[in-house]
Order: C-alpha cells, then sequence, then structure tokens
C-alpha cells in the first residue's frame, strides 16, 4: 500500500496538471457511476491527508480515492490511450490531449524501490491520468471529508504538529509498533515508515506507548517530516544514513536503503545481528533485536 509520501506525490503532480482547469472525467467501463457529477467543472485545488485524496471540484463536490492495496495512478501525455484493464476512472484536460506526447514515462507504484524519481513525465506536462484498483473512488460532500479529517491523526507532510499523536501514544496500552500504524494516531505512515522510524529511534516496537517518552515521540515525527519528504522526489524510501551503509559514497543501492523493512535474516548494519520479523497488527513488522532492545515480544 502506497505511503503517506506517494500520496502527497500524487497530490503535487495532479495539482500542477490540472487545478484551476475545467477537466474532462469518465467511468469508461462503468466502473465509476459518478463522473457526470464532476464532468466539465473545474477542479479547484488536490489535497492529501494520510492515504487519501480528495479532489476538490466545490459546492460539495469532492472525489475520494483511497488507493488501498492494489490502487494504482497511470499519467499521460497526448492523445487519450485506449481503453485497457480494469479502468475504473479517467480524468483529462481537452486542450492538453490534443497536443503530441512529450518525453517521460509513468512509473507503477510498485517500483518504487527502484525509482529515483527521474524519468517521469514533467508534472505540468501530464494531459490525462487513469485510475485502476482503489479500494475507493467516490464523491464525498464537504461534511463527509471532514468528518473523514477529524478521525484521522496528524500528518507530518501537512505540517502538522505531533501534540495529537503524542497524547494519543502516551495514554495507550497498545504497543508503539501497532499504534505507529493507526491512521488516528499518524496519518500516512505505513509499514516501511514504521520499521525504520522505530529502528532510527532505537526503540523496541513492543514497548507499550505510555512507556514511550515524548521526547522519542518528538524525535521520531521531526524525522518523519524529513524522511518523507524526501520520499516524495525520490520514490525510493531511503532511510539508512550513509555512515552506516556498506558503501558509504556513491548512489544508495536498493539493498542498503532501509536498515530493517523487509531485511528479515540479514544483518543489522549497525550491530550485525539478525534482523529478525513478527506479524503486528495485521502487517509483517521488522526489528533489530540488540539495536531495539527495550522489550521483546515474549516479554509483552
Amino acid at each position: 500500500m502506497p505511503e503517506g509520501n506517494e500520496i502527497h506525490r500524487w497530490a503535487e503532480r495532479h495539482s500542477a496538471a490540472f487545478a484551476g482547469k475545467v477537466v474532462r472525467v469518465d467511468g469508461p467501463q462503468g466502473r465509476f457511476t459518478d463522473a457526470a457529477m464532476i464532468d466539465g467543472r473545474k477542479l479547484q485545488r488536490v489535497m492529501a491527508v494520510g492515504k487519501h485524496l480528495g479532489y476538490d471540484f466545490g459546492k460539495d463536490l469532492i472525489l475520494h480515492v483511497h488507493l488501498g492495496l492494489q490502487g494504482d495512478f497511470t499519467e499521460g501525455s497526448g492523445p487519450l490511450p485506449d481503453v485497457r484493464g480494469a479502468l475504473r476512472l479517467r480524468m483529462w484536460n481537452e486542450a492538453a490531449v490534443k497536443k503530441p506526447a512529450v518525453p517521460g514515462v509513468s512509473k507503477r507504484h510498485a517500483w518504487y524501490s527502484d525509482d529515483d524519481g527521474t524519468g517521469h513525465i514533467e508534472a505540468s506536462k501530464v494531459a490525462w491520468v487513469e485510475l485502476r484498483g482503489p479500494m475507493d473512488c467516490s464523491i464525498y460532500s464537504q461534511e463527509k471529508w471532514d468528518a473523514l479529517l477529524e478521525r484521522l491523526g496528524p500528518d507530518p507532510l501537512n505540517g502538522d504538529g505531533p501534540e495529537k499523536m503524542i497524547a494519543r501514544v502516551r495514554k495507550s496500552k497498545k504497543t508503539i509498533g501497532e499504534l505507529l500504524m493507526d491512521q488516528s494516531v499518524a496519518a500516512g505512515i505505513g509499514n516501511i515508515y514504521r520499521a525504520e522510524f522505530l529502528f532510527r529511534a532505537r526503540l523496541s516496537p513492543f514497548t507499550p506507548g505510555r512507556d514511550v517518552e515524548e521526547s522519542t515521540l518528538r524525535s521520531i515525527w521531526k524525522e518523519a517530516g524529513v524522511l518523507m519528504k524526501a520520499g516524495m522526489v525520490d520514490r525510493r524510501i531511503v532511510t539508512t544514513k550513509p555512515k552506516d551503509r556498506p558503501h558509504k559514497t556513491g548512489p544508495v543501492l536498493k539493498e542498503e536503503a532501509h536498515y530493517v523493512y523487509r531485511r528479515q535474516g540479514r544483518p543489522c548494519f549497525v550491530s550485525g545481528t539478525k534482523i529478525l520479523t513478527k506479524v503486528m497488527a495485521g502487517r509483517n513488522l521488522f526489528w533489530c533485536p540488540v539495536c531495539q532492545a527495550a522489550a521483546s515480544p515474549e516479554k509483552n
């Protein structure tokens, strides 16, 4: 599932391509039945919060998109392509699709670990967008959108402060590993960032939230803003520090981009200890039992 950095990246790109313009919208296979409600209207802005996108067409017309596990966008320039696959929604600008295609490709989210942020179509040159496989694609009223925002925790990429997150964590008996995956605690942090933030904080994922120092939570929040912002530009989520990588200089190799995420059975870059894995909150958790040794799953 895309994490918050990817959602904010889509919001920035689609805003650059379509905000302030009249756009056409359809569901060419009948999979989006509300297209007529926003087709031919001006897109006011594109909003991102956590893992949710909101395309504001004014007058209680907000297109809500949650990509979920399978959802992804395809972007293009030049004329609209033929309809292929399980296409849920298309959005395009009529003037832009009459222009010739420009250099650049649209890379699938699944390629994020190999994507250095280059080679994409320039955002302002995107003429059309296609959406496939989202968990939700529906029209929200302003009231419904506001209710969503109320349910979500603060988003480090929206400049939100950590106070709401800290308050919820510090009063909870749940483990910090569970809490960081709870979107009502912190919006946009997913499985990769959970594992990596906890490692960088040298914090055991099995520590009860109420036992985590406020200073540690503030440090995690500060790092979240920096690292997730970097991930908006470079879709490779890189969380390791140069001094800890096997290769101290040069391009970051795929196998050294993360400290613990999907590195189970391999040696920790810092301690040399084997990285462990365990299911937590429905997702695979990864951690170093030495660097994050404050607690263990057997003790909690």
